[in-house]
């Protein structure tokens, strides 16, 4: 996995207006060490605690519009709260850290740095956050209105049923109904199953 490590104030071009400020003073008072990694398929950020002589280590995928990316180092950032206070004796995404967490999205969205959209979300979510960084359906959904635009990408509920539509690793899928919250698709080639969510992002197949 590739990494680049940034002087602090680079980091105010991952950020939103009016947000440098208030993040890098966590980041100083905890003597956080933040790497900005090229893009991760499983994960938008990673939390490493202190230990003996080295830092807390924090890690946000750098691919990520900036409204993504300050959530995501939110979430993280409430995780080295969350081990300041309880340090390993509490679950990893508890009732202690989803107070620390909404406790600092609270804080951000006091100072109104969210577009309307965005904020709706996050006040919705703010007394129980998804374990996942920006993983519920709703908040993924407006946050993609700020990621740049690729021809032919859309979400799995933006595809046609029984149209064909692409992953990044190259296998394709052909949309079929609806299952509760997650649609059933069948790849092409294996015809194995599997169940996508509406908001997962792939490339409508048009050949």
């Amino acid at each position: 996995m590739s990494k680049t490590e940034h002087p602090l104030q680079a980091l105010a071009g991952f950020l939103p207006p009016h947000t440098f400020e208030p993040v890098a003073a966590f980041l100083q008072q905890y003597k956080v060490h933040l790497t900005i990694t090229r893009e991760r398929k499983s994960i938008l950020g990673d939390y490493r605690h202190a230990f003996r002589d080295r830092a807390h280590r924090i890690s946000v995928n750098g691919n990520l519009n900036p409204y993504s990316f300050l959530i995501t180092l939110l979430h993280e950032l409430a995780h080295l709260l969350t081990f300041d206070k309880y340090g390993n004796r509490v679950q990893s995404h508890g009732k202690e850290w989803k107070h620390e967490f909404g406790q600092l999205l609270a804080q951000f969205l006091q100072n109104r740095v969210f577009p309307a959209d965005i904020e709706k979300e996050l006040m919705a979510s703010l007394h129980n956050p998804a374990a996942s960084s920006c993983a519920e359906d709703g908040l993924m959904r407006v946050l993609r209105r700020y990621d740049p635009k690729t021809e032919g990408h859309m979400l799995v509920e933006e595809i046609p049923l029984n149209a064909m539509f692409r992953m990044k690793d190259g296998r394709v899928f052909k949309k079929g109904e609806k299952l509760r919250k997650r649609f059933r698709c069948e790849e092409v080639g294996t015809r194995k199953v599997y169940l996508f969510s509406p908001v997962f992002e792939v490339e409508l197949v048009t050949e």
